[in-house]
């Protein structure tokens, strides 16, 4: 007796436990394939986008280049911080229609003075950071909650499969092995359905938080960075 004949002769109760444990497994591996994929591109897109940054002879042209990233949330947070430091430093529209597009040749400085100007552009690339790492988490509660949550339904299949092996031998009056065998076997497989289902949950929600503190320090990093140049920016403009 195969396992497949087991579940096809199974009780609508234990159908129904393996039914759930089948829509989390599907649901999560969902998940895990989705956010693999979202990873991936985003790394790719972040070292390309690094690239540019570090190699690009302003940041006006930074900033172009950079809509072509959408997926990187070091793009993202550049972004944001250009338009605040554009804003800050000439007090006009950080877009395309700015004279020039360039902080560094030209402006009147912040109206703060530089150490007011510096804080408030660090708490709005750390509000853009949080965003990011927010959008990155979103689904990873579900890959949490099926690691806790499947070993249970299945513990509940277990319970009720020897259940009706006990109501076996009450109906037959013989503890044999043929009386026993079929809820013994829907136990033991709606436990394994529940550990099956479990370890990717959890072994995937484990990974994608390590991920995710990468990117989070990788951002970090690119905001002190970041931060750096538009204190240097900063000082040029005031001094001029």
């Amino acid at each position: 007796m195969n396992a497949i004949n087991l579940v096809m002769q199974a009780g609508i109760v234990a159908k129904a436990v393996l039914g759930i444990l089948l829509v989390f497994s599907l649901a999560c591996w969902t998940i895990i394939f989705l956010k693999v994929s979202a990873f991936r591109r985003a790394d790719r897109q972040d070292e390309r986008f690094l690239r540019v940054f570090r190699e690009g002879k302003n940041l006006a042209n930074t900033y172009e280049e950079c809509r072509r990233y959408s997926h990187s949330p070091l793009a993202i947070l550049f972004r944001e911080g250009y338009r605040e430091l554009v804003a800050g430093l000439k007090g006009g529209n950080p877009g395309p229609a700015t004279p020039a597009g360039q902080p560094e040749t030209a402006g009147r400085g912040p109206e703060i003075p530089i150490e007011a100007f510096l804080a408030r552009l660090s708490r709005m690339l750390r509000h853009a950071s949080l965003r990011e790492v927010s959008t990155l988490e979103r689904s990873l509660m579900f890959l949490a909650t099926t690691g806790n949550v499947a070993p249970f339904v299945g513990l509940f299949g277990t319970v009720w499969g020897i259940m009706d092996a006990f109501h076996s031998i009450g109906m037959t009056g013989s503890a044999n092995l043929g009386a026993v065998a079929p809820g013994i076997a829907e136990a033991l497989i709606a436990t394994a359905a529940g550990i099956a289902v479990a370890i990717p949950g959890v072994m995937g929600y484990n990974y994608f938080l390590n991920r995710i503190k990468g990117v989070a320090t990788r951002m970090d990093l690119f905001t002190l960075e970041f931060l750096g140049i538009a204190e240097r920016l900063a000082l040029r403009v005031g001094r001029g």
